[in-house]
């Protein structure tokens, strides 16, 4: 059997049609498949690769870390300096209530920590999360997931959990004393890039407040530059009580986080002890990938020009059949008038050598989440291919 023959018999499928790309390389903001097709990647991995595939850095600190040690103990039990030399540096870049880091295999685990420290912490069971809202597929996950669809197979999941309008002032009202947490995106992603007012989140962060609810931010997809700062609460001149994070936290590598006080997270060192563990995460090499590629977006600016590669973006988005651009950062939904149009446009894009995908709840939206790094002449390439598709489907 040939590559593709085995894939689709031993690799476990999550869609009837997948892709099934055969990527050998990848390079920047560009990927390569097994016949050496380019394709500009307008995905970035679903936001991983913020500083683009294979930075040099990164691979010099894989390298390097390679060479002195792997896996060696569970989380939490030996000083490994990539954990901690990493924690230092995301948290000298944080609010300073949020000092200490919870390294964790992905964002959906982080997902897990995070809820299970607000249950612990508030000695409250009360979970409030949004409508349209992507937080992961594991059960506590999959619980504060805000759409039905994708939940109702997966029955029973957790209890005492409510789902309200997200950016609406009168949802707020349901977050009262009973409440252990209010889990939210800053900005919405698989909703097709939805951000709330700044009148909403500073009002969600006072009722937290005021009702003793901690505030948990997911910042899986936002977080590391992609909305033009490098975190998105920074737009709302708001923090949250616990932070999440993951995809570009590792540089390529898996990894993901939650991060609070202290005063919060020492809850999980008794009653029970080893409140929360984990086998992988903080792995040594995860860690020092997510550092050196972390050092390398703060360091050569890459965050700087994200506002103006969104308007490069947005000048060029204009045609009839385009109803609206959702976008913050360099993080674009363009939004069609049907999910058919949608994979028309991207079927036609990945044939032209240009990658891209639709949202989970805004299927009628084309996702454009690139490496930071992507080129102007990338941008204008990409934005020609998505065009002359729609002129192809218009005759």
């Amino acid at each position: 059997m040939n590559q593709r023959e085995l894939f689709l018999q031993h690799v476990a499928q999550t869609s009837p049609a997948p892709l099934a790309l055969e990527i050998v390389k990848a390079e920047g903001c560009s990927l390569f498949d097994a016949a050496r097709k380019e394709y500009i990647d307008l995905i970035g991995g679903i936001s991983v690769a913020n500083v683009g595939h294979r930075h040099s850095a990164v691979i010099e600190a894989i390298q390097k870390q390679l060479d002195a040690y792997l896996h060696i103990m569970v989380y939490g039990e030996f000083i490994e300096s990539p954990q901690v030399q990493y924690a230092n540096l995301l948290t000298d870049h944080l609010p300073v209530t949020l000092n200490s880091v919870y390294f964790t295999n992905s964002g959906a685990e982080a997902v897990e920590g995070a809820l299970k420290l607000a249950k612990r912490v508030t000695n409250r069971t009360q979970i409030i999360a949004f409508n349209n809202s992507y937080h992961g597929s594991t059960h506590g996950a999959l619980s504060v997931m805000g759409d039905e669809y994708w939940r109702n197979a997966f029955r029973p999941l957790l209890p005492d959990v409510l789902h309200l309008e997200y950016n609406s002032f009168a949802s707020l009202e349901s977050i009262t004393e009973l409440t252990a947490c209010v889990i939210a995106e800053t900005v919405q992603a698989e909703a097709g890039v939805k951000a709330p007012s700044k009148e909403w989140m500073l009002a969600l962060r006072k009722k937290c407040i005021d009702t003793g609810a901690l505030l948990i931010l997911d910042e899986i997809q936002t977080g590391f530059g992609r909305t033009g700062k490098l975190w998105g609460f920074e737009h709302f001149d708001i923090s949250p009580d616990i932070l999440l994070l993951g995809k570009a936290l590792g540089g390529g590598m898996p990894l993901g986080a939650f991060i609070a006080d202290k005063v919060l997270m020492d809850a999980f060192t008794e009653n029970p002890v080893l409140g929360h563990i984990t086998t992988f995460g903080g792995h040594p090499v995860c860690c020092a990938a997510g550092m050196a590629a972390m050092k390398a977006l703060l360091e050569e600016g890459m965050i700087k020009r994200v506002q103006e590669k969104q308007d490069v973006f947005k000048s060029l988005l204009i045609h009839p059949q385009i109803r609206m651009v959702h976008s913050f950062g360099l993080w674009l939904a363009i939004e069609f008038d049907s999910f058919e149009t949608n994979k028309k446009v991207i079927d036609h894009c990945i044939e032209q050598g240009v990658l891209t995908d639709w949202f989970l709840f805004a299927p009628a939206c084309l996702r454009i989440s690139p490496p930071l790094i992507i080129l102007e002449d990338q941008i204008k390439y990409s934005v020609g291919i998505i065009l002359n598709a729609l002129q192809l489907i218009k005759n």
